[in-house]
């Protein structure tokens, strides 16, 4: 498996990634609250549209795992990975390589929403739950949750090593879904 940037034309991958996250494997949430949550497979379009302005990266490993996005403040927007791959070090691979480029450009901490599913893989990786954020969709109210993880003020040796591999991920594709920071 290797973690690289999203290419434009890979919108429609995504977005199946995020359906399948979302609606199928076992979950938390019960089928009403997965299906307002994501009532139809999003377009291509829709989703390009949805991830527009974000850095966007994701694991390939025989086709698209997984994918995580963040805002140029840090606001960790989206993290999804397939159900048969969970538990096998994508979403952590995924983050390492979102916190690295965060830390190089010397933000002072992640924030996210995080889904009832994401809240234990966020806490292991040492993000804190600020408060309950409930959303509500079609009706149906969803738990979540606003989280947050400071960043090193100082990079310090094991920062700088960071530095050093968030530059070797920077995007080198024109037309990605990631932007230039």
């Amino acid at each position: 498996m290797w973690i690289r940037n999203a290419r434009l034309e890979e919108a429609a991958a995504l977005a199946e990634v995020f359906w399948r996250a979302v609606r199928e494997g076992s979950s938390p949430y019960p089928e009403a609250a997965r299906a307002a949550w994501a009532p139809e497979p999003p377009s291509a379009h829709d989703f390009a549209a949805r991830l527009e302005g974000l850095e966007t990266v994701v694991a390939e490993a025989a086709g698209i795992t997984g994918f995580m996005a963040m805002d140029a403040g840090g606001y960790l927007d989206m993290a999804f990975v397939l159900p048969a791959q969970r538990g096998q070090g994508v979403a952590d691979q995924l983050l390492a390589v979102l916190e690295s480029r965060a830390r190089a450009r010397r933000l002072p901490l992640l924030t996210t929403r995080a889904s009832l599913m994401a809240r234990s893989f966020f806490a292991r990786q040492g993000w804190q739950v600020v408060a309950p954020d409930p959303v509500t969709r079609a009706g149906v109210v969803l738990d979540r949750f606003e989280m947050r993880k400071p960043l090193a003020a100082s990079l310090g040796e094991k920062g700088r090593a960071a530095e050093a591999g968030a530059r070797i991920f920077d995007n080198p594709w024109p037309g990605s879904l990631a932007t230039a920071r």
